[in-house]
């Protein structure tokens, strides 16, 4: 395996650890151990911790390596702002007519996350398609990495303090007004209801308190 994609996979098992909470918030992450659990050398997964210090999802702390910062609530009433913005402006870089040929896939995918709640299931990794799926067809490569790059430190608070069949259907009902304004070729309705489906995430903060 080269490197880049060793690194990029080392990458995303340590963001699902932090995310999924086996590796703590106000821990060290511990290297060698890792390294061990994982199968590899230091350097690859040294360069992949580097990444997720850049990302801020890990804290390099002098002498003691890396760090699992402590979650800040302050930081993500920031950041799902932004998060609304960045997505709002991929769907506007994006062409009507394949934002219009999304909309029925967009339509199967809040269908799945209907039937998911009515079971008791988690919807997270279906509104996640839903997302992708929508910014699928942006022609501003840099604008999706930096979208992609900062979604997880927002999954941090998600899986901790979000969910709940009340706020997962009206998350639906969102992304269902998204999808009916992109077939009727209003984009200033599909973004004024993408960014309040972020912005009313992030009210459910307040619950945290």
């Amino acid at each position: 395996m080269t490197r880049d994609p060793l690194r990029r996979d080392l990458t995303a098992e340590v963001t699902a650890r932090v995310l999924d909470g086996r590796l703590p918030e106000n821990t060290r992450v511990n290297e060698v151990r890792l390294a061990g659990e994982l199968g590899v050398s230091r350097t690859p997964l040294r360069e992949a911790l580097i990444g997720l210090a850049d990302q801020g999802l890990l804290v390099s702390a002098p002498g003691r390596g890396f760090l699992v910062p402590p979650l800040d609530l302050e930081e993500a009433r920031r950041l799902y702002p932004l998060v609304a913005e960045l997505e709002a402006l991929a769907v506007r870089w994006t062409a009507l007519q394949d934002l219009r040929s999304l909309t029925g896939l967009l339509d199967e995918c809040s269908d799945e996350m209907d039937r998911a709640v009515e079971a008791g299931e988690e919807p997270s990794e279906l509104d996640d398609r839903w997302h992708g799926l929508l910014l699928s067809r942006c022609a501003n490569p840099q604008l999706l990495r930096l979208i992609a790059q900062t979604k997880p430190l927002l999954k941090r608070y998600e899986v901790l303090y979000f969910g709940g069949v009340e706020r997962a259907r009206e998350s639906i009902g969102e992304h269902r007004r998204v999808s009916a304004a992109i077939r009727d070729g209003d984009l200033a309705e599909a973004t004024k209801w993408l960014v309040q489906n972020w912005v009313k995430a992030s009210a459910y903060l307040g619950a945290a308190e």
